[in-house]
């Protein structure tokens, strides 16, 4: 593959020069954003023993990892649709209509077959996760100047490939000692060879990347940091987690942590941003009282309401369905959820396993719509 760069002057490069494009700050960015998915990968190896692939997750690291961050994270969704501190960006009718759609096919395809139901909700996953990471590479590459934006469809490659090499190994290696929601959630057969051509092609697409990165940033006396740590964070905690281990441990660390704490991150930061930009007279006074929770004093709050919320759907989970995990969901000598009835009738479990599943499903597909932004 051959890469022959647009010819410009170097010294409109220079005159051009994009500031770099952090979201935040470099500090904020690096600690919240970028940095989850290095410090994750750098405590895989600092601490071998405590992650080494055929340990359990212990039940507080599950609170943590589970509970803490990955179902947390979908709650953040709130505060840029149904509890938006600033006016609506999402229509009403696809705010109402869009859980009820998902509530529904749910428990159609959980009618034809519980095993459909998890494997539509795990490639919806899938797609959700993938999709995240190239919004972030997309907003950290959106100063960048008219050079940089002619190779806009290479970064969108690699950036693609960092997580579709892995899913693939994942595929043809099945079975793996990790699901992403339940056994046999992937598809199986995919064959051997598959792995091979997307390996070629990452590598190529690789190569002609870093080539592109060096000649440009030359040319432009000037490096984007923020875009290149972050699809070098995504290619590092994806490969680890999925492709040189075979732990759940391993990959329910990096995938969550290099995930949810940059997206709850990125709801506080936008939503902190738009409120300083915006005259108080016009905010919206229903919501107003949620304004505190995107100050510094009330980063702590905001964190509070979305692990209160991811605990009450865990413990509806865990009292209806799995019964995993109870000592999480008890306060002092009282278990609330304890009292729920487990449920195994399939008549039931058609409506009531869409419906826990619910706010997720609803957070993938709403994502595809609040983040549109100039």
């Amino acid at each position: 593959m051959s890469l022959c760069l647009p010819q410009s002057d170097a010294s409109d490069l220079q005159a051009n020069r994009a500031p770099q494009a952090w979201i935040a700050s470099p500090l904020v960015d690096l600690t919240l954003i970028i940095g989850p998915a290095f410090l994750i990968t750098a405590a895989v190896f600092a601490f071998p023993a405590f992650f080494a692939p055929d340990n359990s997750i212990p039940l507080w690291l599950w609170g943590v990892l589970i509970l803490g961050v990955d179902v947390a994270h979908v709650y953040a969704t709130l505060f840029r649709t149904y509890l938006s501190v600033t006016p609506a960006k999402t229509s009403q009718a696809l705010l109402i209509g869009l859980p009820l759609a998902c509530w529904l096919c749910g428990a159609a395809l959980y009618a034809m077959d519980g095993l459909l139901f998890w494997r539509a909700l795990t490639y919806l996953a899938v797609f959700h996760f993938i999709r995240q990471q190239y919004g972030f590479m997309a907003i950290y590459a959106r100063t960048e100047n008219q050079a940089f934006r002619a190779w806009r469809g290479l970064d969108a490659m690699l950036i693609y490939l960092t997580m579709l090499y892995p899913l693939v190994d994942w595929h043809v290696r099945l079975p793996r000692a990790f699901n992403w929601f339940v056994e046999g959630d992937f598809l199986t057969g995919l064959p051997l060879d598959w792995l091979h051509w997307v390996g070629m092609l990452y590598a190529v697409v690789g190569v002609a990347y870093v080539i592109k990165e060096l000649i440009l940033s030359v040319r432009a006396q000037q490096f984007q940091w923020p875009k290149n740590l972050l699809i070098l964070g995504t290619a590092l905690s994806w490969y680890l987690g999925i492709v040189h281990f075979n732990g759940d441990l391993i990959f329910t660390a990096t995938n969550v942590i290099s995930h949810g704490i940059p997206y709850m991150a990125l709801v506080w930061l936008t939503n902190r941003a738009e409120l300083r930009s915006m005259p108080a007279q016009a905010q919206p006074p229903k919501r107003i009282r949620f304004a505190a929770l995107f100050q510094w004093a009330g980063i702590s709050v905001y964190l509070l309401v979305l692990w209160l919320l991811a605990w009450v759907e865990e413990g509806a989970w865990d009292g209806f369905i799995w019964r995993e995990h109870g000592p999480l969901f008890a306060l002092a000598h009282w278990a609330p959820f304890a009292a729920l009835p487990h449920v195994g009738a399939p008549a039931i479990l058609i409506w009531l396993v869409p419906l826990l599943a619910l706010p997720q499903a609803t957070h993938y597909l709403l994502d595809g719509f609040i983040w549109r932004l100039k």
